[in-house]
């Protein structure tokens, strides 16, 4: 398990993180959102052991990463956005070096070194210069690395990046498969490749986590009393003037007619709005064919998360306003 506790980070003057806290349990995919410049490589670097924090604490299968480095280290696997080849080695021989820096047994190398390639379906490539593969192919030798001595924790920031979709879809399945008997951190901007790798997710926005949960809690958090889809029969003009006059009917969206019915999807303040739409319709000889409360995907989900607002929402303290934090700190003048 890794316990992440008040963790900071500052560059300068400038918060990069903001003393967060959460938690990867064992043999758990976690997956890590957040816009560009929030502190997603940050984070990851930190518990990685690349990047010192100003504050707070990193426990990694019970190691501290700063008092006990070599004991946690040994268990981490780390995949950075751009992935740490050389360019003028060839793909066995990188594995073979990157299996002596992880204190490998020469014994056991070759064993390691094959079952990466064979993981990542790299076998044929060994003979080859990685300056001369293709950016999928650099990634994959890039993940090869991460697995190699089996640690149990795996940090993966943007894996898939440059993998085509047949590759994406291996790539998945291996996540997947590792995560029976690894605990995975595991980040990417391709939220549909998050939610069919991840369970539960942490978002991050400005230094500060803003929601942990289960993908299918926020979803139902951010929708159970907001959305509404709604098929009405009637007057067009008579249903779109009486849903306007609505009090507590914020927008109407996604109208469509066909034949005498008219779908929409309506914005609601509050729960008890349904009942006035219902009551209102109904008053004015609309019926109401069809009603259903909508569900946001964890695209939509991640927006209103990380959407800069000072509107309350039923996510109240998750979606507070923080000072702004320029992308990259050291950019802001001290």
């Amino acid at each position: 398990m890794v316990e992440i506790r008040n963790l900071r980070k500052n560059y300068g003057k400038n918060p990069a993180l903001r003393g967060i806290t959460f938690t990867i349990e064992d043999n758990e995919i976690l997956g890590f959102l957040g816009p560009n410049g929030v502190g997603k490589s940050t984070t990851m670097n930190i518990i990685a052991g690349y990047l010192p924090s100003t504050s707070g604490t990193v426990s990694v299968n019970g190691y501290d990463i700063t008092e006990h480095a070599r004991e946690a280290k040994k268990c981490i696997g780390y995949l950075p956005e751009i992935p740490p080849v050389y360019p003028d080695m060839r793909v066995e021989e990188y594995l073979t070096f990157c299996a002596g820096i992880k204190g490998i047994r020469r014994a056991d190398t070759k064993k390691e070194v094959e079952s990466a390639m064979e993981k990542l379906h790299i076998t044929d490539m060994r003979r080859r210069l990685i300056r001369n593969l293709s950016k999928g192919y650099k990634q994959r030798v890039g993940f090869a690395q991460a697995l190699l001595g089996n640690p149990k924790v795996l940090i993966l920031d943007e894996p898939t990046v440059g993998l085509d979709p047949a590759q994406v879809s291996e790539v998945r399945s291996l996540i997947r498969e590792l995560g029976q008997s690894h605990s995975i951190i595991f980040s990417s901007h391709i939220l549909s490749e998050i939610s069919a790798v991840c369970e539960r997710v942490v978002i991050i926005t400005k230094g500060e986590i803003r929601a942990i949960d289960t993908i299918e809690n926020l979803e139902k958090s951010m929708t159970a009393s907001s959305l509404l889809d709604i098929t009405i029969e009637g007057d067009e003009a008579t249903i779109m003037r009486v849903l306007k006059d609505i009090r507590g009917v914020e927008e109407i969206k996604n109208v469509t007619r066909t034949d005498n019915r008219l779908s929409c999807r309506l914005t609601l303040t509050e729960d008890k709005v349904r009942n006035a739409v219902m009551t209102s319709l109904v008053a004015n000889n609309c019926s109401i064919v069809e009603m259903n409360m909508a569900k946001l995907d964890l695209e939509q989900v991640f927006l209103r998360v990380t959407a800069q607002s000072e509107k309350r929402t039923s996510l109240q303290d998750l979606l507070d306003e923080t000072p702004d934090m320029p992308d990259n700190p050291y950019d802001a003048a001290e």
